[in-house]
C-alpha cells in the first residue's frame, strides 16, 4: 500500500507569555494509507489540534517533515509548498458551520464554482454553467445523505444536516486528504451518527484518506480502520482502535457515588411556555408544558437532540430570557422568588446562581485571576446594595438595574451586544459590579482549583493559553468558587477526554454532595449522564417527553438519535 501521509520527528514549541514554551509535540511519528480512515486519539492538551493544523498545512513546526499525498514540508519550506498543502486537504471544523444563507445546493454549487473560477460565487440562475454546477452539487448531497435537501434553506436545516451539508462542501474541493477535528463533538448522537455515517460513505464512493483526531473512544473504534495514541506530544502507540482506546483508559479512576439530595426543592418550574420564529424560516422553536423540580443536592441531566431547547430551558432558570407564560421560580432564604418578575427579588435569586455557557465566552487574553474577581465581585453578598446605590447616582431604576445584573452572567460578547443596543458603554458593568479585591482572590480560588487538580499557577494564565482540558476545569471551578446555590452546566464537558471527564463526574459529584448544590447540567455524553445524576429528562421538539432513572432515559435517547455507534 502506498502512504498517503508521513510524519517523522515532528516537533512543534509554542511561546507564551505566561508559561514561557510549551512543547506540543516533541518527536512526533505517524503513517497513513491511502483510502484508511486513521484516528488519532489522546487526552486533552496532547497536541491533537496542532497536528491536525499542520497537516492541514496552516502551522509551520520546529522540527520533522510531513508528507502529504507526495508534497513535502519541512521548518523552512516555502510559503507555496504549505499552500499546495492547503489545496489538496480538506478539514471539517468541530464547532463553526460556515454556510451561506442560500439552499443547500446553492453552498455546494459555490464551492465547485471556487474549484473552477477560484471565486466562492454563483452564476446567473438562467445559465447553463448553473444547471451543471446543480447537477454536480446534487452528486455531494447525495454521499452525504442530503439529496432530498437540496432546495432547503440552509440556515434552517437541523444540526445534524448543517453539519453534513458542511461536509459536502469540503467534499466538493476533491481533496485527496479529507482532516476531521473533533467531529460533531459538541453534537447530539443522532447528529454525530449521520456525520459519521456520512464520513464513512465519502471514504467508500471517493476513496478519500481521512484522519480522524478526536478524544471521543466510541468515534474512534465506530470509523477508524487504525490508530494513533497521542500523549504529551509523542506517539505511544499505533494499532487497532481497540488498542489505542483501552491504552488511553488504562488506570482510568473509578467512578465515585452519585450524592443523596434533600427533600428541599430548590429550583420549580411551572407549565413554562416558549417560542421562537424567524421571518422567513417561520417558527423554530416551540418549548411547552415544561415542569420541573430540582431539589438541594440533586443532580438533574437534560439530555435530548439539538435544537430541543435544553439552552433555553437553562437560560430561562437564570434568569437571562423569559418564558411567554409559565413561572420560574428559586427559592431564597426559605421564600419563593420568581424568575420572570424583574427587580431586586430576582437579582437576589440570580446571585446565588452559577452558570457555566457551552462556549464559555471568556475574553481570552484575561488571566483567570482577573476573570474570577469579575465573578466573585458579581457574585459577592454585598454587590447588590452597592449597585443600587451606584444605580440612584445615575439615575436608574430597579428593573433596569435587574436588566444589567443578567448581563453579568452571559458570554462577554453577547452581553457587549446588548449594551450597544441599548446604547450604554460595557464599563457600566465594571462600574456598578466592580471585581473582587485581587489579593484576596487566592483563599476562595485554593479548595476548587484543588478539587479539580489545577495548579494555583493556573491564576496568572491567560484562558487563551489553557488546553482545552484546563479551559473546562477553570471554567466550572469560577462558578463553584462563588459559592452558588443553584449551579447550571450547559454541555460544557465537550473538551475533555474520558480520563479528565471522568475525574470532572467524580469532583463536580463530591462539591455537590457537600455544598447540597441543586445543580443541572446539559450534556449529549449519556455515559457521562448515566454515572453522574440522579435523575435525567429527555426533551424532545420542545417538550419533556420523559424523566426518571438516567440508565433509561439515556437508553430512550440513544434508540431514538439511532446512534449505532454507542450500541458497543
Amino acid at each position: 500500500m502506498t502512504s498517503a501521509v508521513v510524519v517523522e520527528g515532528l516537533k512543534k514549541v509554542y511561546e507564551t507569555e505566561t508559561r514561557g514554551e510549551i512543547v506540543a509535540l516533541d518527536g512526533f511519528d505517524m503513517e497513513v494509507e491511502e483510502g484508511e480512515i486513521h484516528g488519532v486519539l489522546g487526552r486533552s492538551g496532547a497536541g491533537k489540534s496542532t497536528l491536525i493544523r499542520i497537516l492541514r498545512g496552516v502551522e509551520r513546526f520546529d522540527e520533522g517533515r510531513v508528507e502529504v499525498c507526495g508534497v513535502e514540508l519541512t521548518p523552512d519550506s516555502p510559503k507555496s509548498r504549505f499552500t499546495e498543502v492547503k489545496r489538496i486537504t480538506a478539514i471539517h471544523p468541530q464547532r463553526e458551520f460556515g454556510l451561506w444563507p442560500e439552499t443547500a445546493a446553492e453552498n455546494v454549487m459555490r464551492k465547485l464554482y471556487w474549484k473552477r473560477r477560484g471565486a466562492e460565487e454563483l452564476p446567473p440562475e438562467d445559465s447553463s454553467e448553473y444547471e451543471e454546477l446543480y447537477e454536480e452539487a446534487l452528486e455531494y448531497l447525495r454521499i452525504v445523505g442530503l439529496e432530498h435537501k437540496a432546495d432547503h434553506y440552509a440556515p434552517v436545516l437541523s444540526g445534524g444536516e448543517k453539519q453534513r451539508l458542511l461536509l459536502a462542501r469540503q467534499l466538493a474541493k476533491d481533496p485527496e486528504v479529507l482532516l476531521l477535528d473533533e467531529p460533531a463533538a459538541m453534537a447530539c448522537p443522532g447528529t454525530k451518527q449521520q456525520l459519521l455515517d456520512a464520513v464513512r460513505n465519502a471514504n467508500e464512493e471517493k476513496g478519500i484518506t481521512v484522519i480522524v483526531v478526536s478524544h471521543l473512544t466510541e468515534v474512534i473504534e465506530y470509523l477508524c480502520d487504525s490508530a494513533t495514541l497521542l500523549e504529551d506530544g509523542r506517539d505511544v502507540l499505533h494499532g487497532s482502535p481497540r488498542e489505542a482506546v483501552d491504552r488511553l483508559t488504562r488506570g482510568m479512576p473509578e467512578p465515585e457515588r452519585v450524592p443523596e439530595p434533600r427533600d428541599e426543592i430548590a429550583v420549580r418550574v411551572r407549565d413554562l411556555e416558549k417560542r421562537y420564529a424567524l421571518v422567513r424560516c417561520g417558527e423554530t422553536l416551540h418549548m411547552r408544558g415544561i415542569e420541573l423540580e430540582v431539589r438541594r443536592g440533586e443532580i438533574l441531566a437534560v439530555v435530548g437532540p439539538s435544537g430541543a431547547g435544553k439552552t433555553v430551558l437553562l437560560r430561562m432558570i437564570a434568569g437571562l430570557e423569559l418564558p411567554d407564560s409559565g413561572d420560574i421560580e428559586v427559592r431564597v432564604d426559605g421564600d419563593w422568588v420568581s424568575m420572570t418578575d424583574l427587580g431586586h427579588g430576582r437579582m437576589e435569586a440570580r446571585r446565588r446562581i452559577g452558570i457555566v455557557h457551552q462556549e464559555f465566552g471568556y475574553v481570552h487574553h484575561a488571566t483567570v485571576r482577573d476573570l474570577l474577581a469579575g465573578r466573585l465581585g458579581v457574585k459577592s453578598s454585598t454587590v447588590l446594595e452597592q449597585a443600587r446605590r451606584r444605580a440612584e447616582e445615575l439615575g436608574l431604576g430597579e428593573e433596569a438595574l435587574d436588566v444589567l445584573y443578567a448581563l453579568t452572567d452571559l458570554p462577554r460578547e453577547e452581553a457587549e451586544a446588548k449594551l450597544k443596543e441599548l446604547d450604554l458603554s460595557p464599563d457600566i458593568l465594571d462600574e456598578l459590579f466592580p471585581k473582587f479585591p485581587s489579593d484576596e482572590v487566592e483563599r476562595f480560588a485554593r479548595p476548587v482549583f484543588e478539587e479539580f487538580d489545577l495548579p494555583m499557577e493556573v491564576l496568572d494564565m491567560k484562558f487563551g493559553e489553557l488546553s482545552g482540558g484546563q479551559q473546562v476545569r477553570v471554567a466550572i471551578a469560577l462558578e463553584l468558587a462563588t459559592e452558588p446555590e443553584v449551579l447550571l452546566l450547559d454541555e460544557p464537558f465537550g473538551d475533555l477526554d474520558p480520563v479528565t471527564l471522568r475525574s470532572v463526574a467524580n469532583s463536580i459529584k463530591r462539591i455537590v454532595d457537600r455544598e447540597k448544590i441543586a445543580t443541572v447540567l446539559v450534556s449529549h455524553d449519556v455515559r457521562f449522564v448515566e454515572e453522574t445524576a440522579n435523575r435525567a429528562v429527555l426533551v424532545d421538539d420542545g417538550e419533556i417527553v420523559m424523566e426518571g432513572d438516567p440508565k433509561e432515559v439515556c437508553r430512550e435517547f440513544v434508540e431514538r438519535s439511532e446512534a449505532r455507534f454507542l450500541e458497543g
